[in-house]
């Protein structure tokens, strides 16, 4: 009966330290990923195991870009205003509204387009086989959304608009 208090207390000791060691190594691995969490192309460096070479020319593309983006997120900003303004009490659509709605979707192509852009000349600054693979990502998810949108408004995905 000794031996096997023993062995279970030893047991016990063994999965305490076990435990305690996989918190610590956790709580590091939290505590540096919180560190870095400012370094907003950090994930890229990690996902395409990237250089430091290729990160230079990358975040020199990126903060580049940045002012760019700036723009347009707030040229966006100010006619989806404006299309809010044109709308509110209305009890119809009227024409300020539709020209703002056209002017607000002529802007977000434009957006895509710079974005579409910037992506190809990111994936230029990266090896050839991580740059298409990122390229085709951020092709998806730039106009992936759009599409998931479009599909389930339209017959294409297995179900007409108004009947869902």
């Amino acid at each position: 009966m000794r031996r096997s208090l023993i062995a279970l207390l030893g047991l016990l000791a063994v999965g305490v330290v076990i435990f305690a060691g996989s918190f610590q190594l956790a709580r590091r691995a939290c505590v540096a990923s919180m560190a870095n969490s400012t370094d907003d192309l950090e994930w890229l460096r990690q996902e395409f195991h990237l250089g430091a070479a290729e990160m230079a020319r990358i975040r020199h593309l990126h903060e580049g870009y940045l002012p760019k983006c700036g723009e347009m997120c707030e040229r966006i900003a100010a006619k989806k205003h404006e299309l809010e303004a044109a709308l509110t009490g209305a009890t119809n659509v009227p024409p300020a509204a539709e020209q703002a709605l056209a002017e607000l979707g002529s802007l977000r192509a434009q957006c895509q387009g710079q974005m579409l852009k910037h992506f190809a000349e990111v994936s230029r600054a990266m090896p050839p086989e991580q740059g298409r693979r990122y390229l085709a990502e951020m092709q998806r998810l730039t106009l992936g959304f759009h599409e998931q949108v479009e599909q389930s408004m339209s017959g294409s995905a297995g179900h007409a608009h108004g009947h869902h």
